[in-house]
């Protein structure tokens, strides 16, 4: 008998929006390359495997082309597989142990909570390339430990960026994040994600870069309780939290596909 694996949409309350993820849970320790593998016939922009470990579960995110160390929806929709699956009850934090420390997860409601490090991007210089790859001109630039920040005039100036891929896949960085604060009612700021760096030109609904997103914002609008929406072509809504030196990421997730690895 094969390995189920599981794909669930994150940071949505409906099918076909929000951000694919694949979701495997292991036996055991899987071989890395095998894992890139599958990942890379999944294509979608993260699968996670994870597998018991201690009083939690160790959790590893893959693109098609690479792991990273910190993944945000790949966790929700983790996290969603585990109490849906009834491996977990509903009652009980997941807890996961991944290359960022230990990232929680809770039930409230219909939406999960994950508990995320702050990743505070510091005014930055763009590097050559990044701006004349985005074609825009930023009010502000920032970089955190794994990404550009780059924030512009208008939630109008968000939704029509047509980037050259090729050329910010060049930019030195996981990814690229651009926002403003957003206009339309209901929400505090917008975003989009970009990393062609990483093998996904652009993400549709990413948890990591809220972690950087939630305290730029917090600090420019005065709350640490905010909406954010990611205004990719799928959509997805964020809700954040500033607690010091962490983020709480709150987002719903909806299963659309079972299979199994033969």
């Amino acid at each position: 008998m094969g390995l189920a694996i599981v794909q669930v949409d994150a940071f949505t309350n409906r099918p076909f929006a929000g951000n694919p993820a694949a979701v495997c849970i292991l036996p055991g320790p899987g071989d890395e390359r095998w894992m890139q593998d599958v990942a890379r016939e999944m294509n979608l922009s993260e699968t996670a495997f994870l597998h018991r470990e201690n009083d939690g579960y160790r959790l590893r995110w893959f693109t098609p082309t690479l792991e990273v160390a910190l993944c945000g929806h790949a966790t929700l929709a983790s996290a969603h597989v585990l109490w849906e699956g009834g491996t977990l009850s509903p009652s009980t934090p997941a807890r996961f142990l991944t290359k960022s420390g230990l990232l929680t997860a809770e039930r409230r409601g219909a939406w999960i909570e994950l508990d995320f490090p702050a990743i505070v991007a510091a005014p930055a210089e763009p590097p050559p390339g990044l701006l004349e790859a985005l074609r825009v001109q930023p009010s502000a630039v920032g970089r955190s430990r794994f990404d550009y920040l780059v924030e512009v005039d208008s939630e109008d100036t968000v939704r029509q960026l047509d980037p050259d891929f090729t050329a910010l896949g060049r930019v030195e960085a996981r990814g690229v994040m651009v926002t403003s604060r957003a206009s339309t009612p209901g929400f505090d700021f917008v975003s989009r994600f970009f990393a062609p760096a990483s093998g996904i030109n652009e993400d549709p609904a990413t948890g990591s870069s809220h972690c950087t997103l939630a305290p730029h914002w917090s600090q420019r609008l005065g709350k640490t309780e905010l909406v954010a929406y990611q205004a990719s072509a799928r959509g997805g809504v964020v809700r954040v939290r500033v607690q010091g030196d962490r983020v709480i990421l709150g987002g719903q997730a909806v299963t659309v596909l079972r299979g199994e690895l033969v």
